[in-house]
């Protein structure tokens, strides 16, 4: 099994253990304090995957043997983007992994009527244009609320923008490459498809409410 499958902007994260704890979080039986603990986890798995290409830069330092010149990253902090609510989870474990990292929150619910997203909050850092802008949300399910984040996040001045999810549907990776095709999709499972609910099947249920116990 390799370590990631690529298809055009969409890159599946195949590694035993991001699937091992996926199929944990996945599972009905499983408590809210284990499914918090998981996506923590496969969150920092997930990450070295979507910032496997930032760029690097030198800088001279003194180890107990010799001066050398070692690689660091180079440019502004990265700005992690959460979609509230469920955004969350996967935030702070990609936090715990880049603590130097900017953080933004864009605030957006679903119509459960139209299934379209509704804007309900915005803050974000400074310098967009100068960052690499990584967005986090459990689920890329119809597409819409992600497409309509980074809609935003463009118009704020973003240029280099990943998006990072535990789990997507393919009606929601088309809408992703319709509307942002220079976007990289980062995921750990490309599941069958959408219910009539839009909902992801198989899935894992609603991420937020299995993340803090609310139904």
């Amino acid at each position: 099994m390799t370590d990631t499958a690529r298809h055009e902007t969409l890159t599946i994260v195949t590694h035993p253990l991001v699937q091992h704890k996926l199929s944990h979080m996945r599972d009905k039986s499983t408590s809210t304090a284990g499914f918090r603990r998981l996506l923590r986890e496969i969150s920092q798995l997930l990450a070295y995957e979507v910032t496997r290409n930032l760029p690097l830069a030198t800088m001279p330092i003194e180890t107990p043997m010799a001066e050398m010149d070692a690689p660091v990253l180079a440019g502004k902090k990265l700005a992690l983007i959460s979609i509230l609510r469920a955004g969350n989870g996967l935030l702070d474990g990609v936090l715990e992994l880049v603590p130097s990292a900017r953080v933004g929150f864009v605030g957006l619910y679903r119509d459960e009527e139209t299934l379209q997203p509704v804007q309900y909050y915005f803050k974000v850092p400074d310098g967009l244009g100068d960052r690499t802008v990584i967005v986090v949300d459990p689920m890329l399910a119809t597409g819409n609320s992600s497409a309509k984040a980074i809609d935003l996040l463009k118009e704020a001045g973003a240029r280099d923008v990943r998006f990072l999810c535990l789990l997507a549907a393919p009606e929601g990776v088309e809408r992703m490459h319709e509307a942002h095709p220079d976007v990289p999709v980062i995921t750990a499972a490309l599941d069958e498809r959408l219910n009539e609910k839009g909902y992801i099947v198989p899935g894992l249920g609603d991420a937020g409410d299995r993340m803090y116990g609310t139904k």
